[in-house]
């Protein structure tokens, strides 16, 4: 599977709550399905579509022990998601850092009294908005 399709997969089985909440009992260790079945109020048949779905999207594989099949969490797509997010969290680590910069010179000229409120332009009209400065686009007749 090429890696944006494994990272659409990881993305879409992550969208369900009951997906979250079954990964996040597996990450304290491997699990039954009627054991990830217990907290929820659905069949172990329902479980077991979620369970399809994590596993198509490579999140959980399933053991053989004995007659139970446990379930356990599987980190690889999940890493892969990270790093994917990670690009966009140090990009608006870097635009909110550009903010705090911005505000923080505003507040230096404030406080140093080169930028007083009443010293500051007026806030434009939204486009297309009538003032009372708009010519009149209507013709005079002769």
């Amino acid at each position: 599977m090429p890696a944006t399709s494994r990272l659409d997969a990881t993305f879409a089985a992550l969208a369900d709550p009951t997906r979250r909440a079954i990964l996040a009992r597996l990450a304290l260790g491997d699990a039954s399905v009627n054991e990830l079945a217990e907290p929820f109020a659905m069949s172990q048949p329902a479980i077991s579509k979620h369970l399809k779905v994590l596993e198509g999207a490579g999140l959980i594989a399933r053991g053989r022990d004995a007659q139970r099949r446990p379930c356990r969490i599987q980190a690889q797509p999940l890493g892969d998601a990270n790093a994917w997010l990670e690009t966009y969290r140090r990009f608006w680590e870097q635009s909110f850092g550009q903010l705090d910069a911005v505000l923080e010179q505003m507040k230096r000229e404030r406080a140093a009294g080169a930028v007083r409120p009443e010293n500051q332009p007026a806030a434009k009209p939204a486009r297309g908005a009538a003032t009372a400065t708009t010519p009149s686009t209507k013709r005079k007749t002769p």
